[in-house]
């Protein structure tokens, strides 16, 4: 068992905690034990695990999934865990899988694109709050957080792993080229006439929204077809991003699955 925090393999890992390091050894941390089940649950074959004697006894089946996965297993001290975890209490498992690089999502009904998102916990809700929303991926502006920082994954509630997403070093031409297979884009503007229930998302739709203080670039709101904003009462400047989302993409739910008598009859 490994108890000594100067362990090469303990140095290692600790040092995933930044961006930088995730980048250079191509691996990042899963944290926890519902993070490390939905992982195996996805398929994705584990690089190191790390976890205290307490926990394999603790969940015998998914220590068998671990045990046919990992490509290294360890038991280390509740001290040397500690450390290893981003978090201040692990429940007893941290691992780490191999970084990849994904493509595009296709999008053909209903899509994010994010723009320079800095927060990791927002970012996490928005991928949660997407998959729940029935919501086809996810494209992030390569300046935003990492998509494997360890706050993402955890805010996302395992969701990480069932949502298609990936980072573009192209956004605007990834944009244009949704809108020329017939996806309008709707983005958010503190300014737009629209509420964001007076938009029309029964038609494929890419949904814009942008940085937590300065919102959308102008190079991505001339790309928008429709812009709307979220009504605030007086005197509160701005909405949360992930609470933003949240509505939206909740609202383009309803109108996709229960038509006002009004949207009935346009659609007839």
């Amino acid at each position: 068992m490994l108890t000594s925090l100067q362990n090469p393999l303990v140095k290692q890992m600790r040092k995933l905690h930044r961006a930088k390091e995730r980048r250079e050894q191509q691996v990042f941390l899963v944290e926890g034990t519902h993070l490390v089940e939905a992982a195996c649950a996805a398929n994705r074959s584990l690089v190191t695990v790390c976890c205290t004697p307490e926990w394999s006894h603790q969940h015998p089946d998914l220590w068998q999934q671990i045990e046919h996965r990992a490509k290294r297993i360890e038991f280390v001290s509740s001290e040397v865990l500690r450390a290893i975890a981003t978090t201040v209490e692990p429940d007893g498992i941290v691992a780490t899988l191999e970084r990849s690089s994904t493509p595009a999502p296709t999008f053909t009904s209903l899509g994010i694109v994010l723009e320079t998102i800095q927060d990791p916990g927002n970012l996490g809700t928005i991928i949660r709050t997407a998959a729940a929303a029935g919501t086809e991926g996810i494209l992030l502006s390569h300046d935003s957080v990492d998509l494997d920082h360890p706050k993402v994954l955890r805010a996302s509630a395992g969701q990480w792993f069932q949502l298609p997403m990936a980072a573009s070093d192209h956004l605007p031409q990834d944009i244009r080229q949704y809108q020329q297979q017939g996806m309008q884009v709707i983005a958010t503007l503190p300014t737009a006439a629209l509420t964001y229930w007076e938009a029309d998302f029964r038609q494929p739709t890419l949904l814009l929204l942008g940085n937590e203080g300065a919102g959308l670039s102008p190079s991505m709101e001339s790309l928008a077809d429709v812009a709307v904003r979220i009504p605030l009462a007086s005197g509160v400047e701005s909405l949360n991003v992930a609470i933003a989302a949240a509505l939206i993409l909740y609202e383009a739910k309803r109108q996709r699955e229960c038509p006002t008598p009004a949207q009935s009859a346009a659609v007839e």
